[in-house]
């Protein structure tokens, strides 16, 4: 699927940067640009966007006033250099709000969190006008970024997450070399719940489906030896017992 965006920015610099970003992404498609609300307004008259990526500090009509004139199917995520409009943004129900300047990864977390409110909802994308087949409640891979690309991962493929200050190293049971990518543990812990990828230490996520053995505080997977902390080892066990793998 394609999300169509909209870019808003009043920043000639800021809005190619946001265009750019948003090309980037495979799963995005860029239909236009506008410097202020007032050109947001004339092009919702003949055109439509899935999403707006929306700054809020503009000449005249603000970022925040005008969300609250847009239709509620039209997503927005806002980009600002301010930070005290966040709850206020949420109020209009907004994606995610992103604090300039804004980096690759970040724009990318903001981006799949779109994919998702959009893949797990039966609504209609403006450039097929057919409703969109709801992919098992959750997509079956993630895209993160290694360097100047982006990496298409097949989730069933990930054994083991390995935490390393502010990146990851996300060990696949078919490559020899880690995927390393500057990820959020916090983040892949939550986005992961679904596929059975559970927190054994503040270090470690690892796959259930990979897990070959549990001995005291050691998983042993088809590659790895991982420690287990007290802190996570009950949780390991309920979600163990959920798949009824006792």
């Amino acid at each position: 699927m394609k999300i169509s965006c909209l870019a808003v920015d009043d920043e000639s610099l800021a809005l190619e940067l946001l265009i750019d970003n948003i090309n980037n992404i495979p799963f995005l498609t860029c239909i236009g640009s506008c410097k202020n609300a007032m050109e947001v307004l004339e092009f919702l008259r003949t055109s439509q966007a899935d999403l707006i990526f929306l700054d809020i500090q503009m000449p005249g009509l603000s970022g925040m006033q005008l969300a609250s004139h847009l239709k509620s199917k039209t997503k927005i995520i806002f980009l600002t250099a301010y930070e005290q409009y966040a709850l206020e943004a949420y109020g209009v129900n907004a994606l995610d709000y992103l604090v300039k300047p804004v980096s690759f990864d970040r724009f990318l977390e903001a981006s799949m969190k779109a994919l998702d409110w959009f893949s797990n909802r039966n609504v209609l994308p403006v450039e097929t006008g057919k409703p969109i087949e709801p992919v098992s409640h959750h997509m079956p891979y993630l895209f993160v970024h290694v360097e100047y690309n982006l990496v298409k991962l097949l989730i069933s493929d990930i054994q083991y997450i390995e935490g390393c200050k502010d990146y990851v190293k996300i060990h696949l049971f078919n490559a020899a070399r880690p995927v390393i990518t500057r990820l959020n543990m916090k983040y892949l812990e939550e986005k992961l719940a679904h596929a059975g990828m559970v927190r054994i230490h503040k270090s470690y996520l690892v796959s259930v489906t990979h897990i070959q053995s549990i001995q005291r505080n050691l998983v042993k997977t088809e590659k790895a030896e991982l420690p287990i902390s007290d802190f996570y080892k009950e949780a390991l066990m309920e979600q163990i017992s959920k798949i009824n793998l006792l």
